[in-house]
């Protein structure tokens, strides 16, 4: 394993005499062989591995002055050294340089300079400028950074509207700015801001008069990957943001972003590359992604509420805990015990089951008690069953003690619930009953279930035969009796008539679609 020392200077110039010569711009040079003064450096680097590669680094600029176009004075007082680091294994010092023109920053005049204590070659990369001859005022003849930063936000939100809150603090630093060919003293002030839009705004304010000279969201839409909870590829979209890439989504409402929890505090997941490694969040990122994508597509419905709501998500939420939730604005996944369940998070049903109480929410909002609160959540089963198609088991893929799911929407009965130690109901005549589970809601889920599987695939159930219509008409049909018929306090009898109510709107009186509902809800024993 490489061990690395890392030494961070953002002030140190380097110090070097000798005469002016005048040469070219730019350096862009790769593995450069040392003139014979400084392979006599090389010799004794372990000696002194700090300060003799840095006698190289002064000796290599020193000997380039004429490529660069700088006199020897110019690039003693040109550069700094921002970032060193050297691998022990490795024998590799690598720097990273900064141009400064008069004290101030260059923007993006940066080098990086690797030696290599087993060899006599080194590498330079970057561009060094010498074009510059810019008059900087004095300090009392400029704006302070507090006005160029009133300037920069007042720029901002003329062009997203008003921001509320940024996501952190608002910068500003001074750089020596090229803008159409001339060089600008300017401030960069840099601000974050997920509402009313993604972006991280980078201003160029002048000096001077306090001028924007120009402008641009580095927030950059980008498509990452990385393997799920149980290896699975997943592509997703994600941002690159000052340097890193992140788990956010600016394509899809108002942004799909998920969170580390671990510490009991959102933590933004990063990545230095397009490879996200923590399972968990790979798979609520994507899950959260197809699930909007599924309603969006098939209902025309823009996020949870219909007014593209973020869609939030957190991973790694509690203790090894046995669940996943949604509280009306977060979506919350636990990393199970490894006994019962698998990391919920790895479930795309888990997710569309969660993300789906929220379009639930925001249309007839069922109470979650009782019958109202049963159809919360068959509804919630019912939609995580349309986005992962391939069966009619809520849960198949999360569970660690070798059940086949949370619940089977084909066979209710054919699983155990856990809390009354007795097989999920599938008719009315079978239903919970007591104070359980908010009077059941989980339990007699179930029933509802049972008749939109009926509703799709047909079959015989308790001597009533059904003609399926499909999961296509079925996805409508509900949909329709969710967001048009049903209210808060909905009954199953209620349940009925409005899917019923949504056959004839869509598809006619004596359509099929309505022989299917009704012939589904006769075999469950719903009247």
């Amino acid at each position: 394993m490489s061990i690395k020392t890392k030494v961070l200077s953002t002030a140190f110039i380097l110090g070097m005499l000798a005469s002016p010569i005048q040469g070219q711009v730019y350096a862009n040079e790769s593995q450069t062989k040392l003139n014979s003064h400084s392979s006599n450096l090389t010799e004794h680097m372990q000696a002194s591995e700090i300060v003799q590669p840095k006698q190289v680094l002064e000796s290599y600029l020193l000997s380039k002055s004429k490529q660069f176009n700088l006199s020897n004075k110019q690039i003693s007082e040109s550069f700094t050294v921002k970032d060193y680091e050297f691998d022990k294994n490795e024998n590799f010092h690598h720097y990273r340089l900064q141009q400064l023109y008069k004290g101030i920053p260059i923007y993006g005049a940066e080098q990086t300079f690797n030696i290599r204590t087993d060899s006599d070659k080194v590498s330079f990369y970057g561009e060094v400028v010498s074009d510059i001859d810019v008059e900087i005022k004095t300090s009392s003849e400029q704006i302070s950074e507090k006005k160029a930063i009133s300037i920069a936000t007042a720029g901002i939100e003329a062009s997203i509207g008003e921001v509320k809150q940024y996501d952190s603090e608002v910068t500003a630093e001074k750089f020596i700015y090229k803008f159409n060919d001339n060089y600008y003293p300017v401030y960069l002030v840099k601000a974050s801001t997920t509402s009313p839009e993604v972006g991280y705004w980078h201003y160029f304010v002048n000096i001077e008069n306090g001028q924007i000279i120009d402008s641009f969201n580095a927030a950059n839409e980008i498509t990452a990957f990385g393997y799920g909870v149980f290896g699975d590829k997943q592509m997703f979209k994600a941002s690159y943001i000052d340097g890193l890439f992140k788990m956010y989504d600016q394509t899809r409402g108002d942004g799909v972003i998920t969170y580390d929890y671990d510490n009991n505090i959102n933590e933004d997941i990063v990545s230095r590359s397009k490879l996200f490694t923590d399972g968990a969040a790979v798979d609520a990122h994507a899950n959260s992604q197809k699930t909007y994508d599924y309603y969006q597509k098939t209902f025309d419905r823009n996020s949870v509420d219909d007014q593209g709501q973020r869609l939030l998500s957190r991973v790694h939420v509690g203790d090894n805990w046995n669940n996943a939730s949604w509280n009306g604005v977060y979506m919350s996944y636990g990393d199970g015990d490894g006994i019962r369940f698998h990391p919920l998070a790895g479930g795309l049903d888990v997710a569309a089951h969660e993300m789906s109480h929220g379009v639930i929410q925001h249309t007839a909002g069922l109470i979650y008690r009782n019958e109202s609160g049963a159809l919360n959540e068959s509804f919630a089963d019912i939609f995580g069953a349309m986005v992962d198609r391939d069966d009619w088991i809520i849960g198949e893929d999360i569970m660690a003690n070798g059940a086949i799911g949370l619940r089977s929407m084909e066979d209710p009965a054919s699983l155990i619930e856990n809390r009354t130690q007795q097989p999920y109901p599938d008719h009315w005549d079978r239903r919970y009953t007591g104070s359980l589970d908010n009077g059941g809601v989980h339990i007699n889920s179930s029933i509802n279930n049972k008749a939109a599987y009926l509703v799709s695939e047909g079959g015989e159930h308790y001597g009533v035969e059904v003609t399926g219509v499909g999961r296509e008409k079925t996805e409508q049909i509900y949909y329709r009796a969710l967001s048009v018929y049903l209210t808060p306090n909905s009954t199953f009898a209620m349940m009925r008539q409005a899917a019923i109510d949504a056959a004839e709107d869509l598809y006619g009186e004596d359509s099929a679609a309505v022989t299917a509902v009704e012939q589904a809800y006769n075999a469950v024993g719903v009247q």
